[in-house]
């Protein structure tokens, strides 16, 4: 049986597991799928031996995602692009890193929420790989504006620079951001490592669309900041979902339907 990871750190919250277990029986396909915890020095030697040991795909979560770019021997186009990876499959003549986070972005915010990105205006917080993947396939929905603002701001800026050829992208520290937004995407690992997040007052009011692209108890913090502002709040279970898909065909040449586990997921 075809044997496939999630490899990341921490990574036993993941449900990843559970989604391509349905996304398995939804399409007749027969894997084994699991969760991989590398050191946090240690994701080259944890997916050498996964793959030298007959693995033939991972998805590959925080912090590991620069990493998993530096693993792959090839790189698809919007993997190069982004430069980040989140996806890793054997091929014959070596592993292809994939990127599929923009992707699961776009899907969720469009075919699950009903947003419609053309003309919006944007803001993206943090400037990690998490960030990297979606940048690209933001700007291709063609938005009025897209900020990208994090702590540091010169890695907001060279975010920006990296796809300024693709759109209106500008970079940003946190405490220079000034609206009005539609939608605020949390891109950071702010609340998984219980740290706050410094958005001016005034970015999240009603009105604005706030996501964070963690899901459960991870995204809480920001999603509850949301509320109390009158932003409508929505977590990354939707993208996590939509992203597995686009990796689910790229392993097994097959395209699951992603509403019904969604809501499989949301009611358990």
């Amino acid at each position: 049986m075809d044997r496939y990871v999630v490899i990341g750190n921490p990574v036993a919250h993941s449900r990843s597991p559970e989604i391509h277990a349905r996304f398995a029986r939804q399409t007749g396909e027969a894997l084994q799928y699991e969760r991989l915890e590398a050191p946090r020095d240690g994701f080259g030697a944890a997916a050498h031996a996964f793959f030298l040991g007959g693995g033939r795909g991972a998805n590959v979560t925080l912090p590991f995602k620069a990493d998993a770019f530096a693993f792959a021997s090839q790189l698809t186009p919007r993997a190069r692009l982004a430069g980040a990876v989140n996806t890793l499959a054997a091929r014959d003549d070596g592993i292809l890193g994939d990127n599929t986070d923009g992707a699961g972005l776009v899907a969720d915010l469009k075919g699950n929420l009903g947003l419609a990105l053309a003309g919006a205006r944007v803001l993206l917080v943090g400037a990690g790989g998490a960030a990297h993947g979606v940048v690209a396939p933001l700007l291709v929905e063609r938005p009025a504006r897209l900020v990208i603002a994090n702590r540091t701001s010169a890695r907001a800026r060279e975010l920006a620079a990296r796809f300024s050829a693709l759109g209106p992208v500008e970079g940003t520290g946190l405490e220079s951001v000034r609206g009005p937004f539609d939608l605020v995407v949390n891109a950071t690992s702010s609340s998984t490592h219980g740290e706050s997040l410094a958005l001016p007052d005034g970015v999240l009011a009603p009105g604005v669309v706030a996501y964070d692209m963690a899901y459960g108890p991870s995204a809480e913090p920001f999603l509850a900041r949301a509320r109390a502002a009158g932003a409508a709040a929505n977590d990354g279970l939707g993208m996590l979902v939509e992203q597995a898909a686009e990796s689910f065909l790229l392993w097994r040449g097959k395209r699951p339907a992603t509403a019904p586990v969604i809501a499989a997921l949301r009611a358990s």
